[in-house]
């Protein structure tokens, strides 16, 4: 059953006006690090019950008239096609996509940054498309020593030797597709040309996990640990934090590691470091907003499960190590959960016992469990999901949906001309199908009604399902896991 955890009003209101105090402190301009994801945090909404997957992009709506949104990207990942896993799309393309997003919403972008930045062939081209599309490009380049020799760093042929990149508003949000982009890099780099042009500013840190004001060993930080485990990043206590206020703090070792660094560029650009820790940088409200933390806690460690299995396919896959799933087996024990705690996973694979078949089952959110077996016509994801429908439909499990007159034509198009192996539907043409005689039959159109109700439900399949109904799945916000095998012993799957 589904509880609210976390209280996603207050943490509008209370996350935009800790920034605007920063924003104060520093004498009128400050340069954001925004970490994670801007759009669509369906880690945060899991982890956190009531965190709405848009509430970053909410709260900086808050502040859109202060604020100015500057994207970065390596040239290195230009030059290399890096590619989001998440969305499957490149980081350049997701620069464009970044861009039009923030613009729908009336945001600001004021330019893109290329750092790491040596005239790349590919780098160099995606920067005359941006400038052709009439946006302002910025070069950054590689410094000798950095971020160790800080003389060299902070100097002329340091940070003096970027372009400066010209802000008009307070509030500079600086933003990247994804990890190693370069932000905080690009943070410092404003605060020496600022500081030599006579302009106050400071830096932040704004992201939400770990979240600091809770426990180490809490499960939503454990679950954070767990979402980062093939980056081998770590939750400490900040030892800083501890020895200036006396009152320990959570922050992660790369921020630990690097706050010496940091600590001596803030003394250097500005005179003084305006922070006695890491965790001073961050401005993150979230732990404040946690109102029922056993909902919170419950989530988390279903979140843990799930990066279990996630791991375990990837390993499976050969993209995963041991010691990625070693990881998150020893957060599993920290949290004290097992996979026994999952309850589609048994269903699932008592199912697959039976029939001797792939077999997936499906928690609703009102705890039922309903499962899905092979047949000669639907792949086990299909029944389960049309048998789910059903269930939250209350039509009769007896009752067909779909004729197999309307699944027959797709097979034989799959197998005869479209060159598939498996003629059963997948769960997309499932899905069309059922929309297709939802046009004569208002049975398949009440099923049809109930997908809504999918998501936030929790799945498990006894094999390894294809690109085709993870897919799907994601798109209807279905949790979904799946055992580390494959439904064929081949050396190639699709």
């Amino acid at each position: 059953m589904f509880r609210t955890g976390f209280d996603n009003e207050k943490y509008l209101q209370l996350q935009s006006q800790h920034i605007k105090e920063r924003i104060k402190s520093f004498g009128g301009k400050l340069y954001l690090e925004f970490g994670g994801k801007l759009f669509d945090d369906y880690h945060a909404s899991r982890v956190l019950p009531g965190f709405k997957p848009d509430s970053k992009l909410q709260m900086l709506l808050q502040l859109k008239e202060q604020a100015e949104i500057v994207v970065v990207i390596s040239s290195e990942d230009i030059a290399q096609n890096k590619v989001r896993g998440d969305i499957g799309i490149t980081y350049d393309l997701d620069v464009l996509r970044l861009i039009d997003s923030f613009r729908s919403y009336g945001l600001y972008v004021g330019s893109v940054v290329l750092t790491r930045y040596e005239s790349q062939p590919a780098a160099l081209a995606f920067a005359h498309k941006l400038e052709s599309l009439g946006i302002t490009v910025y070069r950054h380049y590689p410094i000798e020593g950095y971020p160790s020799d800080l003389a060299h760093v902070i100097s002329d042929e340091g940070y003096g030797k970027n372009e400066y990149i010209e802000t008009k508003r307070e509030l500079v949000v600086i933003t990247a597709p994804g990890p190693g982009s370069g932000k905080m890099a690009t943070c410092l780099s404003q605060l020496y040309h600022e500081h030599k042009r006579g302009v106050k500013a400071g830096y932040a840190k704004f992201e939400t996990f770990p979240i600091w004001s809770i426990s180490l060993n809490h499960p939503v930080n454990l679950a954070y640990e767990a979402a980062t485990a093939d980056l081998s990043d770590v939750n400490m206590i900040d030892p800083y934090h501890l020895e200036a206020y006396g009152t320990p703090a959570v922050n992660y070792n790369r921020d630990i590691e690097v706050f010496p660094v940091l600590n001596a560029i803030f003394n250097m650009i500005l005179g003084e470091s305006p922070y006695k820790s890491p965790t001073d940088m961050g401005v993150n409200m979230a732990g404040f907003c946690i109102v029922d933390d056993e909902a919170c806690a419950e989530a988390s460690k279903q979140e843990i499960i799930r990066r279990y299995y996630k791991s375990l396919a990837r390993k499976k896959a050969g993209v995963a190590t041991e010691d990625e799933v070693r990881r998150i087996e020893l957060l599993m024990k920290k949290a004290g959960t097992t996979t026994a705690d999952r309850k589609p996973v048994g269903a699932a694979l008592v199912k697959a016992e039976l029939t001797e078949a792939p077999a997936a089952a499906i928690e609703l959110s009102d705890g039922r469990i309903i499962t899905g077996k092979t047949t000669e016509l639907l792949g086990a994801s299909s029944a389960m999901l049309l048998n789910s429908l059903k269930a939250l439909a209350g039509i009769p499990d007896s009752e067909l949906l779909m004729s197999p007159k309307v699944i027959e034509p797709i097979q034989r198009l799959k197998v005869n001309h479209l060159g598939n192996e498996n003629p059963r539907l997948h769960t997309d043409e499932t899905l069309i199908a059922l929309s297709i005689c939802a046009v004569e039959n208002p049975t398949a159109q009440l099923a049809l009604d109930q997908l809504k109700k999918l998501e936030g439900c929790e799945m498990h399949s006894s094999v390894m399902l294809s690109s085709v109904d993870l897919k799907t799945f994601a798109k209807l916000r279905v949790n979904v896991t799946c055992e580390p095998v494959y439904q064929k012993q081949r050396l190639y799957h699709k």
